[in-house]
């Protein structure tokens, strides 16, 4: 009966840096107490280069801005892929269903665990100024989170 109020979705948000990584870790081993199952999101962002144009010029397109936002989003899936093999070297558990969302980290999140049980995300434990002038995904999404926000402290 227990397992039945607790069981559903954990959201993660995977950077591919080690607090991630525990992030990630943790997640897994709370959604085996939960018997849910866990989403693992990495957020990228494709930022379209300059237009090249002199000025008083109509500005040309840089490239092929198809084949590079295909070229981003391949980078971010094995960004992802590479997460996922180095939190977990023997394969990442059958509860774990990778997920790639454009945006902006911190709003991805948000969105993502819209109907989530639970956000995790990792912190690198930057704290005073640093924090201050770094911003931080973990503070936003405690402070916007549809659902209760778990943030994994790296250890030291």
């Amino acid at each position: 009966m227990y397992a039945d109020l607790v069981a559903g979705t954990i959201v993660v948000g995977v950077d591919g840096s080690e607090p991630s990584h525990e992030a990630l870790r943790w997640a897994v081993a709370e959604a085996r107490l939960r018997d849910a199952r866990v989403v693992a999101v990495h957020v990228w962002a494709f930022v379209p280069p300059t237009p090249i144009g002199d000025p008083g010029m109509l500005p040309m397109p840089a490239g092929d801005y198809p084949g590079q936002l295909e070229a981003e989003r391949a980078a971010a899936q094995a960004e992802l892929d590479e997460a996922l093999a180095a939190a977990f070297p023997d394969g990442a558990p059958s509860q774990v269903e990778a997920r790639l969302a454009e945006g902006d980290a911190s709003e991805a999140l948000v969105e993502e665990a819209a109907g989530a049980d639970l956000l995790v995300v990792g912190s690198h434990g930057r704290s005073g100024i640093a924090s201050a002038l770094l911003g931080s995904v973990s503070r936003h999404v405690v402070s916007h989170a549809p659902c209760p926000v778990v943030v994994v402290k790296a250890s030291s």
